[in-house]
C-alpha cells in the first residue's frame, strides 16, 4: 500500500482529493496543512507544516514513507507560489518519495503573456523547478470545475462563483459566440481520475479529463430546459461578451456577482473573469488531446453537465 500526501488537503480540491484516497483500498493518506489551518470534520491525519521549512518537511515526508506527493495548494501568489516550490524540494530530498502532482487543475496556462493571470507565473515556476529533480512528476487538467453550477444542491467543498451562466437567477453572460467547446468536471470525479492515475506505470507531463464536453449555447440550453420543468417559459436573460469587451477586463455582470465584490473587488473581479472568458474563446478549454484519462479508465462515469445541471428541476 502506497502512502500519499495531499498538500491543502484541508481546502476544496485538496479535501475532494484526500477523501477519494481515503476510500480507496489501495493507498494510505495523510494530509499536510498549514499551521493555522483547521481541518474539521476530516478523517485522515493531518499535519501542520511550514512549507518553507524543507527539512522539517522531507523529514516528514520520510518519516510517513510518503511515496507520492499530491499538491493541491491555491497558487495564486507569491506566497502560495514559493511554498509550493518549497514542497517540490522537500519531496526531492526525501528519499521515499518518487512522484509529485503539480497544483495545476483546471485549463492548461496559457503561452501568450497577455493571456496569463499572475497566479501562472508561479505554476510556471513550479514546474521549472520539477524539472531539476529526479522526480517523476505531472498535472492533471479537468477544464472548468462544473460543481459551480449544482451549488447548493450537490455535496461539493467548492465556495460558489458564477461564471458565464448564474443558475439561481437565470441569467448568462457568454463569452464570444457561445459555439466554442468547454470541457466541465465534478471535483469529485476529478478525485477519481486523480487516484486512478496514481496505478500508471508512467506519467506524461500532462494528464487530462472531464465529466462532459460542450459549448456555452448547448449548456445554456440544458440549463434553460432544466429551469422550465414545472415552470413552463422559464428563460435566462442571454448577454454574449465580444472578445474585445473581454480583452478590456470587462464582462457582464450576472445577478450573484455583486454579494462577492466584499472579498474579491469587482475590477479584479472582472480581469480575472475576463481572462477565463478569453481562454474559452482561444480554445483552452476543449481539451483535443487523443488520450485522457478517461480512455485509461473507462470504468469511472463522469458527471454529464445534463446530470449536474437536474438538480435544478422543480426549484
Amino acid at each position: 500500500m502506497v502512502t500519499v500526501a495531499v498538500a491543502g488537503g484541508t481546502g476544496n480540491v485538496g479535501r475532494t482529493i484526500a477523501d477519494a484516497l481515503k476510500a480507496s483500498s489501495n493507498h494510505k493518506v495523510i494530509v499536510l496543512a498549514r499551521k493555522e489551518s483547521k481541518a474539521q470534520d476530516i478523517s485522515v491525519p493531518v499535519f501542520g507544516v511550514d512549507y518553507q521549512d524543507v527539512d522539517s518537511v522531507s523529514h516528514l515526508l520520510e518519516t510517513n514513507n510518503v511515496e507520492t506527493v499530491i499538491s493541491a495548494l491555491s497558487v495564486r501568489g507569491p506566497v502560495e507560489g514559493a511554498s509550493e516550490i518549497s514542497l517540490v524540494k522537500a519531496a526531492a530530498k526525501a528519499s521515499t518519495t518518487k512522484r509529485f502532482i503539480a497544483s495545476e487543475y483546471g485549463t492548461v496556462a496559457p503561452t501568450e503573456k497577455d493571456l496569463q493571470l499572475p497566479q501562472h507565473e508561479h505554476r510556471l515556476a513550479t514546474i521549472a523547478e520539477l524539472k531539476k529533480t529526479d522526480l517523476e512528476w505531472t498535472r492533471v487538467h479537468n477544464g472548468y470545475f462544473l460543481d459551480y453550477f449544482g451549488i447548493p444542491y450537490i455535496e461539493t467543498h467548492m465556495t460558489p462563483v458564477s461564471f458565464v451562466v448564474d443558475m439561481a437567477n437565470k441569467a448568462a453572460a457568454i463569452p464570444g459566440t457561445g459555439n466554442d467547446l468547454v470541457c466541465f468536471t465534478y471535483t469529485k470525479d476529478l478525485a477519481k481520475f486523480v487516484v486512478a492515475a496514481l496505478d500508471l506505470e508512467h506519467w506524461d507531463e500532462s494528464l487530462f479529463c472531464y465529466g462532459d464536453k460542450v459549448t456555452w449555447n448547448e449548456f445554456l440550453a440544458i440549463a434553460e430546459e432544466m429551469r422550465a420543468i414545472y415552470q413552463p417559459g422559464s428563460k435566462f436573460t442571454v448577454t454574449y461578451d465580444s472578445v474585445e469587451q473581454l480583452a478590456r477586463g470587462e464582462i457582464t455582470e450576472l445577478p450573484s456577482h455583486p454579494a462577492i465584490y466584499p472579498y474579491f473587488p469587482k475590477p479584479l473581479f472582472q480581469q480575472y473573469f475576463g481572462k477565463f472568458g478569453l481562454y474559452v474563446t482561444a480554445g483552452l478549454f476543449d481539451f483535443q488531446h487523443g488520450t485522457t484519462l478517461n480512455n485509461k479508465f473507462p470504468d469511472i462515469k463522469p458527471t454529464t453537465v445534463r446530470e449536474m445541471l437536474s438538480v435544478w428541476v422543480g426549484k
